[in-house]
């Protein structure tokens, strides 16, 4: 039932040229320099350019930069021709634009999410790995609701696959840390104001950074069964600490909650603790209905079911980082074209 990646392997991914896709293609190619197949594909030709730069096909023959949109099914299909594995990467991911364009995000993250599963099917990719968000746990805006149909979505396309090999899992975390449009980014730029606003003071958010992010996807493609929403084991932090972090010396007004926006980040609710299970290094969120059941797959992966009421969320968190560990881990893995000294 497991997938072995090597440079044998043929790999697509969607939104390839996001923050994700960027680690994920310069982790895959530090390990398979050689790989067979590496396909980048995205809608911004821009990016496609500028990514080339860096990831050159010319450096690495395997490597392919595929314009195209998760809308357009026939461009989908035609370029998961051959590919053993596919990353969906892509979605329109902002809260506030989300509530404005509801449509838009709509056609992408839900229909364009069908798209990528269809397409999967069609040409009998082998493993299929889609990147969800916290948000899509108990979603109150839009953009978690189109998230969650997105999970819905790929867990239940085990159960139409018939004889083929495909096996679709979702891989759900929460903000990266340091990705663009997050709040560690925003403090970094607004510092030299001497203002770094708190939306509320009790907010906690979970921290994963990107190195983390793309090996348990990488994780997920060698050892889904199929169906299962992993949840990675992460601290958490305080907004409070993030600012006094950034900017100690910085003014720290409380401006209050955005729309569609929680204090706390959840990724597992009470109401999944009947079918998720301890991996150890991870959570799983099993299928409702599967080919399989929760004591086979407990068997198998010597997994242990969660207790009943069980939930995860970033207030309630077991480890907290403190401002030292967040400066430490800024200086580590946030982009350094911020120009910053903590």
């Amino acid at each position: 039932m497991g997938y072995q990646l090597s440079e044998n392997s043929s790999i697509l991914i969607t939104g390839g040229t996001g923050s994700f896709g960027k680690k994920f293609v310069s982790i895959l190619l530090s390990r398979y320099p050689n790989i067979q197949r590496l396909v980048i594909y995205s809608r911004d030709e821009l990016k496609q350019y500028e990514m080339s730069q860096e990831f050159s096909p010319q450096k690495y023959p395997g490597l392919r930069y595929f314009l195209g949109d998760v809308r357009d099914f026939e461009r989908l299909r035609r370029a998961f021709e051959q590919v053993d594995v596919v990353v969906h990467a892509a979605a329109l991911k902002q809260v506030p634009a989300a509530e404005y364009n509801p449509i838009e995000f709509i056609k992408t993250n839900v229909l364009g999410a069908q798209n990528v599963l269809q397409a999967a099917l069609d040409v009998n990719v082998k493993r299929l790995v889609a990147l969800s968000t916290d948000k899509a746990a108990a979603p109150v805006n839009l953009y978690g609701a189109t998230k969650l149909c997105s999970d819905k979505l790929f867990t239940a396309a085990n159960n139409i696959r018939g004889g083929r090999q495909t096996r679709f899992s979702v891989v759900r975390y929460g903000n990266v840390m340091g990705s663009r449009g997050s709040v560690i980014p925003f403090f970094l730029q607004q510092r030299s104001t001497g203002v770094l606003p708190i939306t509320d003071p009790n907010m906690t958010r979970f921290n994963i950074s990107l190195q983390e992010g793309v090996e348990m996807v990488i994780w997920a493609i060698e050892n889904a069964w199929g169906g299962e929403i992993f949840v990675p084991k992460i601290p958490s932090y305080r907004l409070t600490d993030l600012a006094k972090a950034i900017g100690p010396d910085c003014e720290h007004p409380v401006v209050g909650i955005r729309p569609g926006e929680k204090v706390h980040e959840e990724m597992i609710t009470s109401a999944d603790s009947y079918t998720t299970v301890n991996l150890g290094m991870y959570y799983a969120i099993l299928p409702v209905q599967g080919a399989y059941s929760m004591s086979e797959y407990c068997h198998a992966t010597r997994a242990i079911q969660v207790p009943l009421g069980f939930r995860y969320n970033s207030g309630e968190n077991e480890s907290f980082l403190r401002v030292e560990d967040l400066r430490l881990l800024i200086r580590e893995h946030v982009d350094q074209s911020f120009n910053v000294l903590l």
